[in-house]
């Protein structure tokens, strides 16, 4: 389930984000190349319905190598990172401090492409010199390791949800779980940037402005929603999710039923019960008795999405909660007015629990 996860981020946002970084150079690299050869086809009198044909499979070829290459290169880098994580692991501070990170870089790099500043020239990275010296020399010369060198060169530019699925590979400690995260999120995002590139390629220049304030605004909205899960994996009370919760239930009373009776003597006073669905948790803000320690039954039903990583970040708890069944959270007696934020280790669902 986790790599299906992997696969449809890559296929709803990770296809445009990445072709948003790596797109251009690959577009710029091969369309000198793929003119002159159906040119050349057309030159030697082919008829036109067989140079159209050969058109499409000249526009194909490169675009597959490309991604073969980006396919096989991030493979091994999660792989790598995988290794890593087995002796370093993120903590959710850190992995928060990393989203937004990626959020900022993100914003930048879309406010770049819609040229607002000339400050924001510099979220624009680039491979090394003299590979751009090599690349546009085999450009030049028709060379078909071209966009096999260009996949592969990806991985010295990856676009911002690139480098949060790298994080989410860094995380699974193991080298195999690593490159299958990878690979999952890379093979989902081919299909988008196989589409998109190919149709940006044979409609030509004329359009690429249009195409590329389109990408850059996705790309802002990307950035903003990182430093939002970035907010909510830190437990800030400053999100957008956070302060619409707030304003949702200010004139609401607190649920009945939430809190239950005394339990055992020596143990928690209260039982708190929250429910971790595939879309979230139910419901998003519990109350609690001040004063008094409160247990905390996480459950769960068939649930297989990011809220089974279960973060409460005020008290350190991380707990990967079982598909199916009950994790107990003791928690410590809390003062008057606290407000304790937990959310999935993404940060994309959120919940609090309000100590009155």
């Amino acid at each position: 389930m986790e790599l299906l996860v992997a696969f449809v981020t890559g296929l709803t946002t990770g296809g445009l984000s990445c072709l948003a970084v790596q797109g251009g150079l690959l577009a710029s690299s091969l369309a000198r190349q793929v003119e002159q050869d159906v040119a050349g086809r057309a030159a030697r009198g082919k008829r036109k319905s067989q140079a159209r044909r050969d058109e499409k499979t000249r526009l194909a070829q490169p675009i597959l190598l490309f991604l073969l290459a980006k396919l096989v290169a991030y493979t091994i880098l999660g792989g790598l990172l995988g290794a890593l994580g087995s002796v370093l692991q993120l903590n959710a501070v850190t992995r928060a401090v990393l989203l937004i990170a990626i959020g900022i870089f993100m914003i930048g790099n879309a406010l770049r492409m819609l040229n607002v500043h000339p400050f924001f020239r510099i979220f624009a990275f680039e491979p090394p010199a003299f590979i751009r010296r090599y690349i546009r020399h085999s450009a030049k010369n028709d060379a078909w390791t071209t966009p096999l060198l260009l996949g592969a060169m990806t991985v010295l530019i990856p676009c911002g949800v690139t480098q949060a699925m790298m994080a989410v590979a860094l995380a699974a400690g193991s080298p195999l779980a690593g490159a299958a995260t990878l690979f999952a999120f890379t093979l989902g995002t081919s299909p988008v940037f196989f589409a998109i590139a190919y149709a940006t390629l044979s409609l030509g220049a004329r359009l690429e402005r249009y195409f590329m304030r389109f990408v850059a605004v996705i790309v802002l909205v990307l950035g903003l929603v990182s430093i939002e899960n970035g907010l909510n994996l830190m437990g800030s009370p400053v999100s957008a999710s956070r302060l619409a919760q707030s304003l949702f239930q200010a004139n609401r009373p607190a649920l009945a039923g939430q809190v239950t009776g005394p339990l055992a003597p020596g143990g928690p006073a209260h039982r708190l019960v929250l429910e971790a669905h595939n879309d979230g948790y139910y419901p998003a803000i519990l109350y609690a008795v001040a004063g008094a320690p409160v247990e905390l039954a996480v459950t769960t039903n068939e649930t297989y999405a990011c809220s089974r990583s279960f973060v409460i970040p005020s008290l350190g708890v991380e707990k990967i909660l079982p598909a199916t069944g009950e994790e107990l959270i003791d928690i410590p007696a809390q003062p008057k007015g606290t407000v304790m934020r937990f959310a999935c280790s993404m940060g994309m669902y959120t919940g609090e629990i309000i100590f009155n």
